[in-house]
């Protein structure tokens, strides 16, 4: 990017470094340029700098191409300033700035939720509105994050367009970061919000040998098992967290809890906190309530899983990170 379309008064942008591995859906912009958000006039220039390009969504759905020419299956489909003007004019889809590419362009989230279908088959033009759930895999690293950034930004909003502590209608500021209450006695300001979840591998010895615990939930994919999670209640502890879901969902009581790694994770608007915990007590109580299964798996049993009709987590999840690390560990060390 040269001079000319930089964008005034943006900062030098760096790649901000990992403080763990990688994992998917990180990495969305190199720079949040969160000192920018309450300048509206930067914004609006950033909004209409050629540079600038605009994630579309519609419904909790990203607008998707299939693209045979690309590094990947499909790619994101971004809109450029002169694309997006026709909806930045309308309350409803007041764009949301989600900040700034290393070479200085801005990007930003518009969603188009409140047209009817048919109306957003006709925007998508050779695209189409995808969930990112199902779709995210066949993404670049950095279009699945961008689109899982505002994704989640996108749901906040639509679930908090009034306020929660008087009931007055709320209006996005600070490029989508804020939403501030209409009511001049109460003028309360609200934030988004993400609520942070546990996620885990047990291990434990069974019968000498090193095994993982895992489970399933019967809305999964057939013979899908996968590493256990949960929600953090208030006044808990991650650690606490790790250990009360563990021993609620299985009977297992854990020590050890080491944290691995994070994950955002907006289907709808969580964090999932990667976590490795041992355990003495290898017998199961499993919470039928909770889980359809849950049983401990050897390294073996891992390799060998596809022969029995079991399958492991997408490989996009910090869940399938947890086990394939594991697995590596013990290849290293089983002889």
């Amino acid at each position: 990017m040269n001079d000319a379309t930089r964008l005034p008064g943006a900062v030098a942008c760096a790649t901000l470094p990992h403080m763990t591995a990688y994992t998917f859906y990180t990495g969305a912009v190199a720079d949040r340029a969160a000192l920018h958000r309450a300048d509206e006039n930067w914004l609006e220039r950033a909004r209409n700098n050629p540079t600038a390009r605009f994630a579309p969504l519609w419904r909790n759905r990203s607008l998707l191409r299939n693209d045979a020419s690309a590094d990947a299956n499909t790619t994101a489909v971004l809109w450029t300033p002169d694309q997006a003007a026709p909806f930045l004019s309308a309350t409803f889809a007041d764009p949301m700035f989600l900040g700034l590419h290393a070479d200085g362009s801005a990007a930003f989230a518009i969603d188009l939720s409140h047209l009817d279908e048919t109306a957003a088959a006709d925007i998508a033009g050779d695209g189409v509105f995808l969930d990112l759930w199902e779709a995210g895999p066949t993404l670049r690293d950095q279009d699945a994050a961008l689109l899982a950034y505002a994704r989640g930004l996108a749901f906040w909003h639509r679930r908090h367009r009034f306020c929660g502590r008087c009931g007055n209608p709320s209006l996005p500021a600070h490029g989508g970061h804020l939403r501030r209450c209409t009511n001049p006695d109460c003028a309360a300001e609200h934030f988004p919000r993400t609520d942070p979840a546990v996620i885990m591998l047990v291990e434990g010895l069974v019968d000498g040998r090193p095994a993982c615990l895992l489970g399933r939930q019967a809305r999964w994919a057939q013979g899908m098992y996968s590493t256990l999670a949960g929600f953090v209640e208030p006044g808990e502890s991650l650690e606490e967290a790790v250990g009360r879901e563990v021993l609620e969902e299985t009977g297992v009581g854990v020590s050890n809890a080491t944290y691995m790694g994070s994950q955002p994770w907006p289907f709808p608007a969580s964090i999932m906190l990667g976590f490795r915990a041992q355990t003495n007590d290898v017998a199961l109580n499993v919470n039928y309530d909770e889980l359809e299964d849950a049983r401990w798996f050897t390294r073996d049993d891992l390799r060998s899983m596809g022969e029995k009709g079991f399958s492991l987590p997408r490989r996009h999840t910090i869940a399938y990170r947890l086990i394939a690390e594991w697995l590596a560990e013990t290849d290293q060390t089983d002889t």
